[in-house]
């Protein structure tokens, strides 16, 4: 018998673990519980535990740190709720070597998510633990996609809806692989499906139907890079290459209307998501905020 009160934390705890993938055991209490003591948060991920719904593993060479997240069963529980009425099924829900496997970019991840939340709290802003959604799918036609790491969704002090797709880039791929994720969302911003599954090409978008992500969004979110795993000299070459793969291949329309924008993680940490620390992918010598890019 699973006993998940809906009036206590547990539900909130299994809904992060199952959205966001993993996260240690302080990720999960500063994103839930921070006003209680950890103890109380440790207390509710070992009932989970027992009652199946989530598992952890160690990182033993990170201090014997505890990375929780939810077992198969506990996914499927946490789908058929209305805030999680979206989440996909993952295959490797509950599989400990997979989980042990994605440690490095999936805790970067939640941490860079769990970044926004604490900043819009300071703030007074809102946005809650679960407006952050890893791995969104959108599809360009011919089986292809964009799957930003995250979508972040964040109501800033004047009321104003801020979207954003997050990607978090360790050093996993090169500076050029990274700079073609720029081409991808400006892809993205003009496809236009047709019934059937084809899609217009290029010189009919402006003739033919409205672009797809207007059924989702009704601005283009912006476009988020966070640069970690790399010293100074690394992130300055990275973002030198956005910016290069910018001026020569992304259309002069996407980025008049998309702040494309790209941050070191050890600022964003230091200076919180909402300082002017990004920098633009079109005029990299810039600092600014990612609330307001057009602004210095």
């Amino acid at each position: 018998m699973v006993n998940i009160d809906g009036s206590s934390g547990d539900r909130l705890a299994l809904a992060v673990l199952a959205q966001y993938r993993m996260a240690t055991t302080e990720q999960l209490h500063l994103l839930t519980a921070p006003r209680v003591r950890i103890e109380q948060t440790r207390r509710r991920l070992m009932k989970l535990r027992e009652e199946g719904l989530v598992d952890r593993i160690t990182l033993a060479q990170a201090g014997r740190t505890r990375v929780w997240f939810a077992t198969g069963y506990g996914a499927r529980i946490a789908a058929t709720w209305p805030e999680l009425r979206d989440l996909p099924l993952r295959r490797y829900a509950g599989d400990r070597t997979a989980v042990r496997l994605k440690t490095g970019h999936g805790l970067t991840v939640t941490e860079v998510g769990l970044a926004f939340v604490q900043d819009a709290r300071r703030r007074g802003e809102i946005c809650e633990p679960l407006d952050w959604i890893p791995e969104v799918h959108h599809s360009l036609g011919s089986g292809e996609a964009v799957i930003p790491d995250a979508l972040l969704y964040y109501r800033a002090a004047d009321g104003a809806m801020v979207r954003a797709f997050v990607e978090v880039d360790r050093t996993t791929m090169g500076p050029e692989r990274l700079a073609a994720k720029v081409g991808a969302y400006a892809r993205l911003y003009r496809y236009i499906p047709l019934p059937g599954g084809r899609h217009y090409g290029k010189q009919l978008v402006a003739q033919q139907g409205q672009e797809a992500w207007h059924k989702r969004y009704p601005v283009f979110p912006r476009v988020l890079f966070v640069l970690d795993g790399t010293g100074p000299a690394g992130i300055e070459h990275r973002v030198r290459a956005l910016w290069a793969a910018t001026a020569e291949t992304v259309p002069d329309r996407f980025l008049r209307n998309v702040p494309v924008l790209s941050v070191a993680m050890a600022d964003l940490l230091c200076e919180g998501p909402s300082a002017a620390v990004w920098r633009p992918a079109q005029d990299p010598d810039r600092r600014v905020s990612w609330l307001r890019p057009w602004k210095t």
